[in-house]
């Protein structure tokens, strides 16, 4: 087990180090953890150095692993050697969510007809974790929570071919997730979980992208149509809430 803490705010007490992994991959497992978690801010800099002592590691594995990163658009590899997350405009945050939601609704509409009761359940029980990292205020496990309730559902399918262009839009758009997570209350009225799981249950595919897409539109689309990007104090992200205890209680099952 590590943890990434101190000077970085990273932490990877959720992530463990596999047996007989290359540090390469430790390390992009690692950055791009943190990256999709939401714990790496925009204009929050950090050293190939500092990376690589944190993980205890050569710098070699840490400049691949950030290679990877900075294609995939995640990271900035700056001229003075810090590592950048990239600002997200209002405009670009905009077409990163529609690109998100054709892709989403294409995943989904194509893995419906194999999910069995086996797979429902396991959506109904990621459902229930991330309702209880909600409660426990957990930032992180709420984000992942999420991830993998949506990613479940979409490897249902046997060839889940766009799952890869999936996740990179999630970690373009991961330095954000904390941002969305801390006005969830105000925009996220409704539990679009249980709208895509019933819609399920009754085989209702106009029903299943109607709520993928108002899941995504719910959790973050009104960051685009505010001037909340510009307000966003970079410096006080790591201490943004978490929404309540009674936030699912809250929530209308429609």
């Amino acid at each position: 087990m590590a943890t990434l803490k101190g000077k970085s705010g990273i932490n990877l007490d959720k992530l463990v180090q596999e047996q007989g992994e290359t540090a390469q991959e430790w390390v992009y497992r690692a950055l791009r953890f943190a990256v999709m978690s939401g714990q790496v801010q925009p204009g929050r800099a950090l050293t190939i150095r500092g990376i690589a002592d944190m993980l205890g590691v050569s710098a070699m594995p840490v400049r691949e692993a950030l290679r990877r990163l900075t294609s995939e658009g995640a990271l900035e590899l700056k001229s003075n050697r810090r590592i950048m997350v990239p600002d997200l405009s209002p405009a670009r945050l905009a077409e990163l969510l529609e690109l998100r939601i054709v892709l989403e609704v294409h995943a989904a509409e194509r893995a419906l007809p194999y999910i069995n009761d086996t797979t429902l359940s396991e959506l109904h029980r990621l459902n229930d974790e991330q309702n209880k990292a909600f409660e426990a205020l957990d930032a992180e496990g709420s984000i992942l929570g999420n991830q993998a309730f949506h990613r479940a559902l979409y490897t249902a399918h046997p060839h889940p071919v766009s799952l890869p262009m999936i996740e990179r839009v999630w970690l373009q758009l991961g330095p954000l997730h904390r941002l969305a997570l801390a006005n969830l209350e105000k925009h996220y009225v409704t539990d679009r979980h249980v709208e895509i799981m019933r819609a399920i249950e009754t085989r209702n595919p106009f029903g299943l992208k109607a709520a993928i897409e108002s899941d995504i539109r719910d959790g973050a689309g009104y960051m685009t149509q505010t001037e909340l990007l510009d307000r966003y104090s970079r410096a006080e992200a790591g201490n943004l809430a978490v929404p309540g205890k009674d936030f699912v209680r809250t929530l209308s099952k429609r």
